[in-house]
């Protein structure tokens, strides 16, 4: 009897226990928010980083929906620098909420024109000048097509940046600090790599790739203190990134798996989708499959290979076995299926890889 008292007291207890945290749930949810916050606004998150080169998947999906990858988007981090190469759908907010502020951005690279490319680099221009009380625009980088781009932007935003300036006052949105410095630059196959910052510790080079018919089309080699980084935007197989990513420590690489987009285009032509058809076909021939991709890694001697602009979506684990196919037993090196988040820190002086997912571990 007193053994049941017990147990039924005790039940009580935790009863009303449980019932006064679920009614003070809304006031501990604040607390937890407010420490959030303190952490993710308090001292410089890069100052955390070793120096050295480091590079982040800021959006590692394609044009096609998916709701675990933002469009593509890679951020380089070389030194005190936070540069972005392309930016995708919802990669500005991935940024963000990977603590690697829009407003540290200082430089941008765009690979090509395509639209999943640039389709938030009007918001990214936004958040850098608004959230970071920028006095100038960004420099941007380029192949030929460049100013195009950010003269269209700065049309498209006039009326917004004009709303922001007068709401906020110039101390909170400096005028003329909205936008970007355009600096594109002529390539082609035919024509030597571009070197486009060339300081004592750091290099920026573009190298033209093959994603014809869409010319110019471009990839990026970053080299800070000995650590190397190459992004190879979309392409084919390409001789030129192959001879770009020699000996590099991370290449980050399209990949797309025929073997997945298949079932796309198989169900599309089930029920009567032959536009989509079409589309899954002829994206075939302008795009790397991961066993060609880490062909290439395997020839450069790349030490680790990191997939993104992931076609098709990978709603499951799972799939990311058929989408690699064979590329473990071609590429010796480490082989990586990029998520967004994703980060590899590359200190100088050393040869060390590390991995971590800034989605996941920076709260």
């Amino acid at each position: 009897m007193k053994k049941s008292f017990w147990l039924g007291a005790a039940a009580a207890v935790a009863l009303l226990a449980g019932g006064a945290v679920w009614l003070e749930r809304g006031p501990l949810a604040e607390r937890l928010m407010a420490r959030i916050y303190d952490r993710v606004m308090s001292g410089d998150p890069i100052a955390a980083l070793p120096d050295g080169l480091h590079v982040g998947l800021c959006g590692s999906g394609s044009p096609m929906a998916d709701p675990t990858r933002a469009g593509p988007c890679t951020v380089v981090i070389a030194g005190r620098d936070e540069f972005v190469v392309d930016s995708g759908t919802g990669s500005t907010r991935n940024l963000s909420l990977m603590n690697l502020p829009p407003a540290r951005v200082t430089g941008i690279f765009i690979t090509h024109y395509h639209s999943d490319h640039i389709a938030d680099l009007g918001e990214l221009l936004l958040q850098r000048w608004a959230s970071g009380a920028a006095h100038t625009p960004v420099d941007i980088y380029g192949p030929t097509g460049l100013d195009a781009l950010v003269d269209g932007l700065k049309t498209a935003y006039t009326l917004d940046a004009g709303y922001r300036e007068q709401h906020h006052g110039p101390k909170v949105v400096p005028p003329g600090g909205f936008g970007a410095t355009p600096h594109s630059f002529a390539i082609d196959t035919a024509s030597a790599d571009v070197t486009l910052i060339d300081r004592p510790d750091l290099k920026v080079i573009a190298f033209p790739v093959d994603h014809g018919p869409v010319k110019p089309a471009v990839g990026y080699l970053f080299i800070y203190k000995g650590r190397r980084v190459v992004v190879s935007g979309d392409t084919r197989p390409s001789p030129r990134l192959e001879a770009a990513s020699k000996d590099a420590d991370v290449l980050v690489h399209e990949g797309l798996a025929p073997n997945l987009v298949a079932l796309q285009r198989a169900a599309a032509l089930a029920h009567g989708r032959d536009n989509l058809a079409a589309i899954f076909h002829d994206i075939l021939e302008y795009h790397t499959t991961p066993e060609q991709a880490a062909g290439i890694a395997e020839r450069a001697r790349v030490r680790m290979l990191l997939f993104s602009h992931v076609i098709p979506p990978l709603p499951m684990e799972a799939l990311e076995g058929p989408f690699l196919g064979k590329s473990r037993q071609i590429f010796h090196g480490q082989v990586q299926v990029g998520h967004d988040g994703d980060f590899i820190t590359l200190p100088a002086g050393t040869t060390e890889i590390r991995k971590t997912n800034r989605l996941k571990t920076f709260i």
